[in-house]
């Protein structure tokens, strides 16, 4: 990272930013143990049930190739760093941590749910998730504010797709679990939101938009890439679901939205247009 001025926000505000997030991540704190094990009835699970709970396993499972892709991207130990891109860095990795945290519960507990309403076993499953973990994440974004919208969007579209898969389901528990994992997902884009609109809050909307117009149209879903099958599989969930992805590049627009009102920058309007014309194709 270099210091140029459009990659910042000031730390301080970073670090407001994830104070709250993280205070709000304890007081909604929840474990494996909250849910109703007793109350597992697998036999309402569909062929495709169990389909899209292997398929969400395997994206929250690659915690720690996300985690040491962003540590990576924004290091925080290095003489050579910038005091202003150290202090941004240190304040962004404590969110890391807590967000690092929820999703690793979210593995753990997915996992767990598997094995007990038995769509898969303990050692088919250890191998099937080692084979896609030991992938490496990666993102085609050199800049901290592309990194941040992508995330953001990522954060919607899981939130959204937990939603649906939740009223689509039967079986109870997991449908508690899949309401849980979008009440946190919901936190992490939030925090996400607030941070890209701090972006245009210190640079302008003309400064921003090209970085989001850039990840707009070139966005995947995590391990689109690498996971074995992903489009196939992805696919026939989302269509078994009505679900679109692209349902949150809507919040993109509304964040942007929110400036025009006060702003009016002449940018907005190419945006909001090119935002309509993807989720048209």
């Amino acid at each position: 990272m270099t210091s140029d001025a459009v990659r910042h926000v000031d730390p301080t505000l970073v670090a407001q930013l994830v104070g709250q997030t993280t205070d709000r991540a304890r007081q909604q704190q929840w474990s494996i143990d909250d849910l109703d094990w007793a109350g597992l009835r697998p036999e309402l699970l569909t062929d495709e049930d169990r389909s899209a709970v292997r398929f969400i396993t395997m994206i929250e499972d690659h915690i720690p190739g996300y985690l040491a892709y962003f540590i990576q991207v924004f290091p925080v130990t290095g003489a050579d760093l910038e005091i202003e891109d150290f202090c941004f860095n240190r304040e962004y990795f404590r969110f890391l941590i807590s967000w690092a945290n929820d999703e690793d519960r979210h593995a753990l507990v997915l996992t767990k749910y598997q094995i007990e309403a038995g769509v898969s076993t303990p050692e088919d499953l250890v191998v099937e998730l080692a084979t896609e973990g030991r992938k490496r994440f990666a993102l085609p974004y050199e800049r901290p504010i592309q990194a941040f919208t992508y995330t953001l969007i990522q954060e919607k579209a899981t939130q959204l797709f937990y939603q649906l898969l939740k009223d689509a389901i039967s079986e109870p528990v997991l449908g508690d679990l899949l309401n849980r994992l979008a009440r946190d997902e919901a936190r992490h884009f939030a925090f996400y939101n607030k941070l890209v609109s701090s972006y245009v809050e210190r640079h302008g909307l003309a400064s921003i938009v090209p970085d989001l117009k850039d990840v707009l149209e070139t966005f995947r879903m995590p391990l689109a890439d690498t996971l074995d099958n992903y489009w196939r599989w992805s696919l026939k969930i989302a269509n078994q679901l009505s679900y679109d992805h692209t349902e949150a590049y809507e919040s993109v627009a509304r964040l942007v939205e929110s400036f025009v009102k006060s702003r009016g920058e002449p940018s907005t309007e190419d945006l909001l247009s090119f935002i309509a014309r993807i989720r048209a194709v």
